[in-house]
């Protein structure tokens, strides 16, 4: 236990000096003059458009639009993914039904979606959040569908033996068996949704970080458009975290159970 902590402490402690590093090296970059400072601003400029950016209140509405359109996409699409995937998982009639159209929609790249979105639903929230759906679905369908199809058979004549009911049995041993699946797949979605999020609010200048940094790129702000990078960075970060933490304690079962 003592040998985990200290290795746990050194390595969030080399990743530590891994970002100081980086941004040491920005700082020197920066002011070498070999990158004019209006491409290439300092950290410091870059810190002080981020604090005044909150103080002012522009980019705290800024980020919110971002986690709004993030988080109601990733959320829709774990619901429908989940729900779908299930159903394919434990029935092969409806894996019939639905595996052709959704291995004709599954390749399609969510960026293909967004001007049929636009043309039935206009420059709007509504529009960002079917796309983010459209383009997170996949990951958490694929895996709920695996999991749920990777069952260990032994399981189900368990459930027989204990005489569960088909509800039961998905309640008490298909679901907790297909959990793990479910929650990587749900992790892989949460940086797409991010990043679908940034391209709609891009291309149809809503509000959040992408119109921001799309704005400020276009007057040359580039503090403002790094101190925007940044925010995307540390919400991929901390979201990803939080994913995982729910992981871990959803999962605590296995643990104890190894």
């Amino acid at each position: 236990m003592r040998v985990l902590l200290t290795s746990g402490l050194l390595g969030r402690g080399l990743s530590v000096l891994v970002a100081a590093g980086v941004v040491w090296l920005w700082l020197l970059v920066s002011r070498s003059g070999a990158i004019s400072p209006l491409f290439l601003p300092g950290p410091d400029k870059a810190w002080a458009s981020l604090v005044r950016g909150f103080e002012n209140g522009v980019l705290l509405r800024q980020t919110l639009g971002t986690l709004q359109h993030m988080f109601y996409g990733w959320l829709v699409a774990s619901v429908v993914a989940v729900g779908l995937g299930s159903l394919i998982g434990i029935s092969p009639l409806a894996r019939r039904l639905f595996s052709p159209l959704l291995e004709f929609l599954r390749p399609l790249p969510a960026s293909a979606v967004i001007p049929i979105a636009i043309a039935f639903m206009g420059l709007s929230n509504t529009m960002a959040i079917f796309v983010i759906t459209f383009g997170t679905l996949w990951p958490i369908l694929l895996s709920t569908v695996q999991g749920f199809s990777s069952v260990e058979p032994r399981l189900y004549e368990v459930a027989k033996v204990l005489r569960m009911s088909r509800l039961e049995t998905i309640r008490k041993i298909v679901l907790p068996s297909a959990l793990p699946d479910i929650l990587a797949g749900m992790r892989i979605s949460v940086t797409a949704a991010l990043i679908l999020s940034v391209v709609c609010e891009m291309i149809a200048g809503l509000e959040g970080l992408g119109h921001y940094i799309m704005v400020s790129a276009r007057l040359y702000r580039s503090p403002d458009l790094f101190a925007g990078v940044i925010l995307l960075g540390a919400i991929g970060y901390v979201s990803s975290t939080l994913v995982s933490l729910a992981e871990a304690r959803l999962l605590r079962w296995r643990i104890r159970g190894h």
